[in-house]
């Protein structure tokens, strides 16, 4: 047996992680993750702050998919304090939260092709999301930490000028993305390097809790968790998508079949918002309790736990984040990883994210949890 350490520095990660792969010869079968690289202890920042200072740092949580975490941490809050918010903000979160799903996924695959060597590919990829990226900043006024949710509603309305920008921009965008996912299913290098690779069995998923598109890329449709959400009930283009396979290749095209379905809901989240009238955000006053928010963010499950005062500061926040789940997950994957390189592709397909999973360290001293940071 021999261990190869990757990382903390590598080309291909995005953010620093140490994976030391344990070997057979050539072959990956086990490995142990280190973290602790990017630990900023954001949950204990946001302790005694305002909701509104939280919130702040919630976007900050991570930077990829900053609009969804303050989406739950809001939201959270809003479940706490019985706050109801109009029709035309529940249509403006739905419609900004799948613009940064499609700009995420599109993100990740890029990212996929470049640790598989397919540089064309991962930067017509790249090329394609500055769509929706410069639809984000229309919306919201900034392309990444947006600052658009605020307690009540949203901060900024759309109008008629900028509804038929994002038709006509959805309507080039969603071509050009068929002829993307072609490109990918058909490519001899991608089948090499992705199909019967990195596979996770279905019942694996009950050992690890994977999330997101790596559980439904193995048969798990209803981990959906919007399934279950009171926004997207309503919407007749939603529904969930999955595969059987459970490797490289489906993670990839379940993140694709997601892009489809999240361009169709965005046009009827657009009909909808046009039928409706009324203000985009309702004062409101924040009340002290405890309370929790799940939402499907762009890699999986989000979850939001809190306690608030009465005068709406924080008195403890927990965070639990997708990428905490797959990571488990990944050590499963590795026993259908035939060499190294197919390791680090196989880590880079479950879309990690590691700033936002190191939030809280645990100081442990004479077998007692002594200092939470």
């Amino acid at each position: 047996m021999t261990t190869v350490p990757i990382g903390p520095i590598h080309p291909i990660f995005k953010e620093p992680l140490r994976i030391k792969l344990v070997l057979d010869g050539e072959r990956p079968i086990d490995a142990e993750i280190e973290m602790g690289y990017v630990h900023r202890g954001i949950e204990k920042i946001m302790e005694g702050k305002h909701v509104h200072k939280g919130l702040y740092l919630a976007e900050r949580v991570c930077g990829i998919c900053s609009y969804v975490q303050s989406f739950t941490f809001i939201e959270c809050v809003e479940k706490i304090s019985k706050i109801e918010i109009p029709e035309k903000a529940k249509y403006l979160r739905i419609l900004t939260c799948e613009l940064e799903r499609i700009h995420s996924h599109l993100l990740i695959i890029a990212m996929y092709c470049l640790s598989i060597e397919h540089e064309t590919l991962g930067m017509w990829i790249l090329n394609s999301r500055e769509r929706i990226m410069d639809l984000l900043e229309m919306i919201t006024g900034n392309r990444i930490n947006t600052g658009y949710n605020i307690l009540g509603g949203v901060r900024k309305d759309i109008d008629k000028e900028m509804i038929t920008k994002i038709y006509n921009v959805l309507d080039k965008f969603e071509d050009e993305i068929k002829t993307i996912r072609e490109a990918f299913e058909t490519a001899p290098l991608v089948k090499l390097r992705s199909r019967d690779i990195g596979i996770l069995k279905y019942f694996d998923i009950m050992k690890t809790r994977a999330v997101g598109p790596v559980a439904r890329a193995s048969g798990l449709e209803n981990s959906d968790v919007r399934l279950r959400y009171k926004y997207y009930k309503e919407l007749k283009t939603y529904k969930p998508v999955s595969r059987k396979e459970g490797d490289n290749f489906a993670r990839n095209i379940v993140r694709f079949d997601e892009i489809e379905i999240c361009i169709k809901m965005i046009r009827e989240v657009l009909e909808l918002y046009q039928e409706v009238g009324g203000p985009i955000r309702e004062k409101c006053e924040i009340k002290g309790g405890e309370g929790e928010n799940r939402f499907e963010a762009h890699r999986g499950e989000l979850t939001y736990k809190m306690e608030l005062t009465n005068h709406g500061f924080i008195k403890r926040i927990m965070i639990r984040t997708p990428t905490t789940m797959n990571l488990a997950a990944y050590r499963y994957m590795l026993k259908t990883c035939p060499t190294v390189a197919d390791a680090v592709a196989t880590y880079v397909s479950i879309d990690p994210c590691i700033s936002c999973t190191e939030k809280t360290l645990y100081i442990v001293e004479d077998g007692k949890i002594k200092y939470i940071w």
